[in-house]
């Protein structure tokens, strides 16, 4: 680590459950990170912050005023263009020891399948139960670490699975796949609400990278944004499951 790394992650190298060691594994690390809005967009920031060596980023929407309530990456000169290469550019001024990699196209199962065998995490920042199961399967065929947020109104929940061994997966947890879920552009969102899922979304993907802290496979924490409340579960594997049981 040059004199500049030591500057750059000085508090980092103070915590004695990080310093060197910690860092290190940080900046060989890959990141995947599924959609570059309200959630991934204080995931995407803090991971670069923090000395992720690599982030590959996925969105193929563009940015529109109605963004910049809530998704912190984005800028009012943003406007119009791809997520991807907006949060691209925040992201390389922020820290351009990050390498960043852009994916303009919808998420299919053919770009998991090559993607996702070479990242170390996947964190899912999407707001659609479709992408969430794709997403999903394919990290439990990659035996990838799934971090998934979701945020709506003043409510918002983050789950972590390990994929690996008998832990449970995404799935275990909404075994209806046919019910509709609400989006924000319907039900509408605290701009904080979707600040605080992504940056605890963040804070359990660096304890992964770094293997500090409790990490609890098939773990769902659930906030209540409106009463200042939390919540915390384990979600087990279901022997039904025709993901990570099959």
């Amino acid at each position: 680590m040059n004199d500049e790394q030591l500057m750059r992650y000085s508090r980092h190298l103070l915590l004695p459950q990080v310093d060197m060691d910690g860092q290190e594994k940080l900046q060989q690390s890959k990141v995947m990170i599924i959609g570059i809005g309200g959630l991934g967009s204080p995931v995407a920031l803090y991971l670069a912050a923090a000395g992720v060596g690599q982030l590959i980023l996925c969105d193929f929407d563009t940015v529109e005023i109605s963004n910049l309530q809530r998704q912190i990456i984005h800028g009012g000169k943003s406007l119009g263009k791809h997520k991807v290469d907006s949060a691209q550019e925040r992201l390389e001024d922020l820290n351009p020891e990050c390498k960043v990699i852009g994916i303009k196209e919808p998420i299919d199962a053919d770009i998991l399948a090559e993607q996702i065998p070479q990242v170390d995490l996947v964190l899912d920042c999407t707001d659609n139960i479709d992408t969430r199961l794709l997403v999903n399967k394919a990290c439990v065929d990659h035996q990838k670490t799934l971090v998934s947020g979701a945020a709506i109104r003043m409510e918002g929940q983050v789950s972590l699975f390990l994929n690996k061994g008998e832990g449970p997966c995404y799935q275990c947890l909404f075994p209806d796949t046919s019910t509709h879920e609400l989006t924000c552009s319907e039900a509408g969102v605290l701009a904080t609400t979707v600040g605080i899922i992504g940056t605890l979304q963040a804070q359990e993907a660096l304890k992964v990278l770094m293997g500090i802290g409790t990490i609890k496979d098939g773990s769902l924490l659930l906030m209540d944004g409106m009463g200042g409340d939390w919540q915390k579960m384990t979600v087990n594997r279901r022997t039904s499951c025709p993901i990570c049981n099959s």
